[in-house]
Formats: C-alpha cells, structure tokens, sequence
C-alpha cells in the first residue's frame, strides 16, 4: 500500500511540474459578430455592425410599381422602413411568413431596410479567422453578394455582404 502512496505522489508531483512548465499563449484576435438566420432551410449571415435590429413581422404595407422584392413598408416607431424579400431578392423560393419570421433591421453608410428571413438562428461572436472563402458551388446568383463563409452546427453559413445588396438595389 505505502508503494502506491509513493506512485501516486509521484504522479502528482510530476504533474505539477508539467502544469507550472506550461505557456500561456494570449492570442488577441479579432472578434466579429454574426447574425445567422435561415433562409430556404439554409443557414445565411449578416455582420452584427449591418444590423440594428430583428423584429417580429409586423403588418407590411404594399407599395404598388416599385420592384418584385420590395415587400412594402412598416412603420417602426413612426419611421418608415422597406421591407426587401431576401429571397426573391437572392433568386430562392419565397418562403411563408411563419411565427418564426423575422425582420433585421440593416443598415450600411446611410442605406437602412428590412430584411425577411424565415428565423434568426443565433448571434455569434467568432475569430476573423474563422471566416472562409465562399465554395466555389455557390448558386451563382448569391455569389455576387457573398463575403465567406464559416461553420455552425456542423452546417456552412453564408455571409451575405450588405453594402453589396444596397448598391445593386440602387442601380
């Protein structure tokens, strides 16, 4: 017994020696947060700083002549915000608004809008590192406006860039 007490400490002791002996590495990478949403049962982002807010889906008022993905207009607290069909906006299927639907809010530079999505998913805070280039078997039509891509749940996330959809949306 006192021959396994021995092993036993010696065990820890070395132990010890190996934990104090350790580096601690401090990495400051940059954190970027991302707004992951579903879209067609496909995971989609926007950077955090695009979006101001996510709103349950409120009655959206139809604006006659203006484009197919133009849903209408909402008054948020007495401004009035568009409301865009990112799907119809993306060439996907439209989706039916479900009580998982949401609206974010997004703004880039002066340019702000609602978005439809199907659900906000999640809110992530990830290393930029994490960030990937866009696969290359991207529907052509998302490609465009594509900034990369990063896992979550074991699924891609496409991160669609907002300055991109604006600019296109005022050409």
């Amino acid at each position: 017994m006192e021959e396994l007490r021995n092993k036993s400490d010696i065990i820890l002791d070395e132990l010890k020696r190996r934990s104090s002996k350790r580096e601690i590495v401090d990495v400051d990478e940059a954190i970027v947060k991302i707004v992951v949403f579903l879209l067609q049962n496909s995971y989609y982002g926007f950077y955090g700083e695009d979006v101001k807010e996510i709103l349950h889906v409120p009655e959206i008022c139809y604006v006659p002549a203006t484009a197919d993905f133009v849903m209408g207009v909402i008054n948020l607290r007495g401004d009035i915000e568009a409301v865009l069909s990112i799907n119809k906006f993306l060439g996907l299927p439209d989706s039916e608004t479900s009580l998982s639907s949401r609206i974010a809010i997004i703004q880039k530079n002066a340019v702000r809008a609602g978005v439809l999505v199907d659900a906000v998913e999640d809110v992530l805070d990830i290393p930029t590192s994490s960030t990937k280039q866009p696969l290359s078997t991207l529907n052509n039509a998302v490609k465009e406006y594509v900034v990369g891509e990063i896992i979550y749940r074991d699924k891609s996330v496409t991160i669609l860039d907002v300055e991109k959809i604006f600019l296109k949306i005022m050409q």
